[in-house]
């Protein structure tokens, strides 16, 4: 069970009111698109899935997403809509970094989360041992920032990544056939800030 602080429940309510969030996740949803082949029998995990703003786009095309996320506040709003998504959701509060999930995964997609997580190697390691033969990864978060991007405390423990050290890290723990490219820029008043995807297979 998850007590962690709650770090978005000020936020919840409103999250997809912010035009630049709803359409950087647009954009992290066509590069996984256009990376990643689903097929209406994949069971899938979002990791971080919040209100389900990345869950909405792929719903269409796989059997079932099983959404994960630290945030009651978040998934309570999933919750209230999610006899509306095009396919299966099981929406559940953990923390991954500490609990386990037994299912297996045809895909792990995550969107803006993986800064959260203070080992990003022990999280990487656990989404191997989640997939699939053969199943793929679909991981979007920042460009190293110097920690402006954040307006408010929501537990981050990486101002952004390094392109080259993220995949290196994916790489190290197993993952081939990686990729990484810019696939979004959040434009705020004072600075753009670049959103990757790393894709890649087990």
């Amino acid at each position: 069970m998850n007590n962690k602080k709650d770090h978005f429940a000020h936020k919840a309510k409103d999250y997809e009111t912010v035009t630049r969030r709803v359409d950087n996740v647009k954009n992290i949803a066509d590069g996984i698109l256009r990376s990643i082949t689903f097929d209406k029998d994949m069971h899938i995990m979002d990791f971080g899935s919040g209100t389900g703003l990345l869950t909405a786009h792929i719903a269409p095309f796989v059997s079932k997403i099983t959404c994960v996320d630290m945030s009651k506040s978040m998934s309570d709003v999933l919750r209230q809509k999610k006899d509306t998504y095009p396919c299966e959701l099981e929406i559940l509060e953990l923390d991954l970094s500490v609990d386990a999930i037994n299912d297996k995964f045809d895909s792990i997609i995550s969107s803006m989360t993986i800064h959260h997580i203070e080992d990003t190697k022990k999280l990487f390691e656990k989404f191997y041992t989640m997939l699939n033969d053969g199943g793929t990864i679909a991981l979007a978060d920042l460009e190293t920032e110097d920690g402006s991007f954040h307006e408010k405390d929501t537990g981050v423990f990486h101002f952004g990544f390094n392109q080259d050290e993220f995949l290196q890290i994916a790489k190290d723990v197993g993952f081939k056939d990686l990729s990484i490219n810019i696939v979004s820029i959040s434009s705020k008043s004072y600075g753009d800030f670049p959103m990757f995807l790393l894709t890649g297979k087990r």
